[in-house]
């Protein structure tokens, strides 16, 4: 009996070269789109990672210096610099003869009568600057005590107040040269002095400018002053005061560090002038290059203007004006 060789086979069966070529195209779209979703996300992920990153170093250094300036002419009891004994007075850096750094300048630590002064669009300290000066950024010092009461501590700068007077002192002894210390109606303070600046380069991010200062330590047993890094990504920092000139209470006009109407050694100082407020302007730097951006943005914080910047730094500039709490003496 002859058997069909068909009989038992299977049909085997395919696609054709047409429908093979078609899922193929449908497959590369489907690829291609998910490859530009991806982008896309990838790009949104960076830019929006960038903008807070610069947002979170503007907020840090904005909280930084503003807790300097608010509590600037702070002196424990009271805030009356001239009503501090052993503070800088003219032709005399430190009349009790506590010894202090001098680096910064031979006043830089007990000008208590100078809660607040710096240079502006230039740096006018006498030490040097950490990481090369950025120019056109202004510089200010602030002084004051701290809002704890310390105890008094050897080799620390510290200030003794009462409501009507203070003194500062080093040597851990609450001073009584003048007269004493009720302990129940004063208290002692540690002397904290700040000078902030913007530096060209960073020592933790080496290419980024940055915000430093100068502060007032301790240091093998006595005062010394360290120079700190605070944020980098700072690229410039802009200061104006706004001064009460005839004793109302209000602000008259607003003006630069160093303005003659605060400089008791020029003609144009104005007796009585009392610092109000700060306005400050920061402005902010990404640490890294963004694909895709140019900065075509003319800032103008302060009183400069530092024209177009033309790179691909995304930068933020934030400003705020800081009541001082002790600004009337």
């Amino acid at each position: 009996m002859k058997v069909n060789a068909y009989k038992n086979s299977h049909r085997e069966s395919g696609v054709t070269l047409v429908e093979l070529m078609v899922a193929l195209a449908i497959g590369s779209f489907l690829m291609i789109g998910s490859i530009q979703v991806y982008n896309q996300s990838r790009q949104a992920y960076v830019i929006n990672d960038s903008i807070a990153r610069v947002q979170e170093t503007a907020q840090f250094a904005m909280d930084t210096v503003e807790a300097d300036l608010r509590m600037a002419s702070n002196w424990g009891r009271h805030s009356r610099g001239t009503a501090v004994e052993g503070r800088a007075i003219t032709g005399n850096p430190d009349p009790l003869g506590i010894g202090v750094p001098t680096e910064c300048g031979a006043d830089w630590a007990l000008s208590v009568s100078r809660p607040l002064e710096g240079t502006n669009n230039g740096y006018g300290l006498a030490c040097g600057a950490t990481g090369g000066i950025q120019p056109n950024s202004d510089v200010f010092t602030t002084r004051r005590a701290t809002v704890a009461v310390t105890v008094p501590t050897a080799g620390r700068l510290q200030v003794h107040t009462s409501r009507m007077l203070g003194q500062l002192f080093d040597n851990g002894n609450v001073p009584n040269l003048f007269l004493p210390f009720d302990p129940l109606v004063s208290e002692t303070h540690d002397l904290i002095v700040n000078s902030y600046y913007v530096a060209a380069d960073s020592d933790l991010i080496p290419g980024v400018p940055t915000l430093r200062r100068k502060t007032l330590v301790v240091d093998g047993g006595g005062p010394a002053i360290e120079d700190q890094e605070i944020a980098p990504g700072v690229e410039n920092i802009q200061l104006q005061f706004g001064v009460d000139v005839n004793d109302d209470n209000t602000i008259d006009r607003y003006v630069n560090p160093g303005d003659p109407i605060l400089d008791s050694t020029n003609v144009a100082f104005i007796p009585g002038a009392n610092v109000i407020t700060a306005r400050i302007w920061l402005l902010i730097r990404s640490v890294t290059i963004e694909t895709g951006l140019n900065d075509l943005r003319d800032y103008e914080p302060g009183d400069v203007d530092l024209g177009v910047m033309n790179d691909q730094f995304r930068r933020l500039l934030v400003s705020k004006t800081i009541l001082l709490r002790n600004a009337r003496s």
